[in-house]
């Protein structure tokens, strides 16, 4: 039977974790409030501009002089993985999910004899991913030190990318984040941003014909690149938003398990403090009896 000395210790130090994890709970939940709300403002931007896009794209089709950011290269033989993740952890599958997802591609990438070239933003993800895809490695982006995120930071993240691009180091790129649903559920996603690829807009005319000053290949060689970053900062922003939703989930259930684990030790100290007691009255009895 444990020790009561042990057991009393072991109660306080889980009841010092349960304080830990409560704090980060709150401190989380309070982070969850403000990336939420940036989330949720950025996404009606991002669609609306992804839908100019999609029309200018449709417009110019096929053609020989459509920008290299939409056309491509011509091939898809070199693939850049930007796995996006978290610089901190204890947020339950967060980082995992993530990597998970980026690991799949990557391996079903190599199983069909394309190269792949790995960027990673985020700490979390570099180390999950070190193991099996360390060699494939081209560069690493740290943000510990940024406390709120920024178009800037984007910029910055796109910037190295598209030069990248146009050094022709790799022809088709995608990004791995999660997309914010709920505080419960974050869906790993994979978005194909180079090249462009836009999705129709619903309910869209075909017949309507627009009349582009300057052309719309001109207009498009502008914007796609704003479109990587854009799609490189709302990835941000639905990554810190998952982060801490992942966070506020992952330390509410290590709160409700130390609660438990007080309760059974509670219960287990008791038992053998009863049994303390009860052997130390069978002595005394025993000894009254014996005189």
């Amino acid at each position: 039977m444990a020790n009561l000395k042990d057991l009393k210790n072991r109660i306080e130090t889980v009841k010092n974790t349960r304080k830990i994890t409560k704090a980060m709970q709150m401190v989380a939940a309070a982070k969850l409030r403000r990336a939420q709300e940036a989330a949720e403002e950025s996404r009606p931007y991002t669609e609306r501009f992804n839908a100019v896009m999609s029309g200018l794209a449709a417009s110019v089709g096929g053609s020989d002089s459509a920008p290299k950011l939409l056309s491509g290269t011509g091939k898809d033989d070199v693939h850049l993985l930007i796995v996006m993740t978290s610089e901190r952890g204890l947020c339950g599958g967060f980082n995992t999910n993530i990597a998970k997802k980026a690991r799949a591609h990557a391996e079903s990438l190599l199983a069909s004899g394309k190269t792949v070239k790995i960027l990673t933003v985020g700490k979390k993800g570099r180390e999950s991913l070190k193991r099996d895809f360390g060699q494939y490695y081209v560069g690493h982006v740290d943000l510990t030190e940024v406390k709120r995120l920024g178009y800037s930071n984007a910029q910055d993240i796109a910037s190295d990318v598209l030069s990248r691009f146009d050094a022709d180091e790799f022809d088709v790129a995608t990004l791995f984040y999660a997309k914010f649903q709920n505080v419960v559920t974050q869906i790993p996603t994979a978005l194909q941003i180079i090249p462009a690829a836009f999705e129709a807009e619903e309910g869209a005319s075909a017949a309507t014909l627009y009349d582009y000053e300057p052309s719309e290949e001109a207009i498009l060689a502008d914007l796609l690149p704003r479109g990587v970053a854009t799609a490189i900062f709302s990835a941000l922003l639905e990554n810190a938003a998952s982060e801490q939703g992942s966070r506020m989930s992952a330390m509410d259930n290590a709160t409700r398990n130390a609660g438990d684990m007080i309760d059974k030790l509670t219960i287990q100290y008791n038992r053998s403090r009863q049994a303390v007691i009860t052997n130390e009255l069978i002595e005394i009895i025993s000894g009254a009896e014996a005189l």
